[in-house]
């Protein structure tokens, strides 16, 4: 149990924001830039999420995919906590089902040593990839696992993470180091405890069980939109209040990209459009740039995918990114949205961020 999950959770909202910003980090990699560029983006992104007051920030797993240099959260999350010194650190997500829960435990409990009180433990169930990558990831003898058990890998992790496995199990003296040991070291710091756990997901399955456990939920709003409404209607059904949390809290992410003018958030969306679609027949690469996406020769399919795909990206001006934000938080009731931005290049991305937190009064711009 975390030591004041509730504030651990919910977070203080600044400026005029109806609630807490936070930022989702794919690490994306722009044709001509290299993973080593991404990651330097990655750490100037957290700086300026800490100083403009976003809540959390979080990067995802993902696997075999050129643009994407996430595999490796808890490395990542290492990194920023040594570049960072108050903005919650998290995984949106770690996929269970790649890793033996006794190695997340110990991950997570390393970071949480590492910066106290400010680490977030997001899981997912799905794999991050295709097929044939997760059975790379996976051991030989684990290869039929899949989302089926999700629940009881859970119930593992949060054993390890407790250090509370019962008498007869055969884990009972088996304990993930660093863990949740009580007490103060002598110059007075207390010693870690675990990560609060989150449920991620992009259908009714996780809603069902975050809310059945009491935990705070993570929906995928930015490319599973049409069952946003409805999976966070069964977490709130679903909700039992818990040690965690006496009532629920849901965050979505979002796809959102603000640029000094229209016609740029226009090309640049269109961009990650054309790189999501690479992605989809099975041609993952770096994403690409706005003269190639306008120069690509898009088929009527295509051109459909993509009008459904960026209808869901909300692009423009600071202002217009401000408003839709602000209509889909009134309408979905999530407590947090967490903005993911897809663009080629670092800059652009940086720059979206900088402008939403100007549209929202969000402390830390110059001159404040």
């Amino acid at each position: 149990m975390v030591a004041d999950p509730h504030d651990e959770i919910r977070g203080t909202v600044h400026g005029s924001a109806p609630v807490p910003l936070s930022v989702l980090d794919l690490v994306t990699v722009g044709a001509g830039y290299t993973a080593s560029d991404a990651l330097r983006t990655t750490v100037d992104l957290a700086r300026l999420a800490e100083r403009r007051g976003y809540h959390r920030y979080w990067v995802a797993e993902h696997h075999s995919m050129p643009g994407v240099a996430s595999s490796s959260p808890a490395v990542i999350l290492a990194h920023l906590a040594a570049h960072t010194e108050r903005i919650r650190l998290g995984s949106g997500g770690v996929m269970l089902p790649n890793h033996a829960p006794l190695v997340i435990a110990e991950q997570f409990g390393t970071l949480e040593a590492m910066a106290p009180g400010r680490v977030d433990l997001g899981l997912g169930r799905a794999p991050g990839t295709d097929g044939a990558t997760a059975a790379a990831l996976r051991r030989a003898d684990r290869l039929d696992e899949g989302a089926d058990e999700f629940p009881q890998q859970l119930g593992e992790l949060i054993r390890f993470l407790d250090d509370d496995f019962p008498d007869g199990h055969p884990y009972r003296r088996i304990h993930a180091v660093p863990g949740p040991v009580q007490g103060t070291s002598p110059g007075g710091v207390q010693s870690p405890h675990r990560p609060p756990i989150w449920l991620l997901g992009s259908s009714g399955f996780s809603a069902r069980l975050a809310g059945t456990l009491g935990l705070p939920f993570a929906f995928a709003h930015h490319f599973s939109a049409q069952n946003t409404i409805p999976a966070l209607q069964l977490y709130r059904e679903s909700f039992r209040p818990s040690a965690v949390l006496d009532k629920p809290y849901a965050l979505i992410g979002v796809a959102a990209l603000a640029t000094d003018e229209e016609r740029e958030a226009r090309r640049q969306v269109m961009a990650a459009a054309l790189n999501m679609i690479r992605l989809r027949t099975g041609r993952p690469g770096l994403v690409p740039t706005p003269e190639e996406a306008e120069a690509y020769p898009f088929s009527a399919m295509e051109r459909d995918f993509i009008a459904s795909w960026n209808a869901n990206v909300i692009h423009g001006t600071a202002d217009e990114v401000r408003a839709g934000l602000d209509d889909l938080q009134k309408r979905t009731g999530a407590d947090e949205l967490m903005i993911t931005a897809n663009a080629h290049s670092g800059e652009v991305r940086v720059r979206s961020y900088e402008l939403i937190a100007d549209a929202y009064g969000l402390p830390g711009a110059p001159g404040k």
